[in-house]
């Protein structure tokens, strides 16, 4: 099949497009607001973006507690979500009044960053803090559709359980990080689905 994307007339019972860019990592991200209550949301919009410096970013529509805070404050922290955390990161994308703190409806513990204010997931097994760098606002399809913004963010400390740790490498797969496909479907990291390939530009020649 092919469709006009623009029009979005697919004729399918549910949008394809989230389920052809998948899988994507979520970026669980926490915030504080300027009276300092604390906010803790998942973006499944979220990548990485660039290193030395490392950059992230997330998306978000309309108007929301992250990105406000974000552009208000100058900084917002990422924790990863995994498999064991599903259930309680499912529960952060719950709409709760802005004077109330997703970390407590959701019985998780906030932990102190080292750089920046906003608090990181306790039990998450590692977290970005991030300074807020810059808002890209995305063009919308019609004058009255909701409007979708890139917030983006300079990584400057690093949380990483020793446990994950071994041998210099991060063993991902212990964490089981958690992926968003299309639809209401998420998928996890396991040890049997992972491979190995070099790129040909990182080959030596012989």
């Amino acid at each position: 099949m092919f469709y006009d994307a623009l029009k979005n007339e697919h004729g399918l019972k549910h949008d394809p497009f989230k389920a052809l860019v998948s899988p994507r990592p979520v970026g669980w991200v926490s915030t504080l607001s300027k009276n300092g209550i604390s906010n803790l949301a998942p973006y499944s919009f979220f990548t990485a973006l660039a290193e030395k410096p490392a950059y992230v970013m997330f998306s978000a529509s309309g108007s929301k507690d992250t990105r406000r805070n974000a552009e208000e404050t100058g900084e917002f922290v990422c924790s990863v979500a995994t498999y064991d955390l599903r259930k309680k990161m499912n529960l952060t994308a719950a709409r709760l009044p802005y004077d109330e703190s997703e970390f407590d409806y959701a019985g998780l513990t906030p932990a102190a960053s080292h750089f920046v204010k906003p608090p990181r997931v306790a039990e998450s097994p590692a977290a970005l803090e991030c300074r807020y760098w810059k808002t890209v606002e995305l063009p919308s399809a019609t004058p009255d559709a909701k409007p979708h913004a890139v917030i983006i963010g300079l990584v400057v400390g690093i949380h990483i359980e020793d446990a994950y740790i071994s041998e210099g490498i991060v063993v991902t797969d212990l964490m089981r990080p958690i992926a968003r496909l299309g639809y209401r479907d998420y998928a996890w990291i396991d040890a049997d689905n992972i491979f190995t390939m070099v790129s040909p530009a990182l080959q030596k020649k012989t």
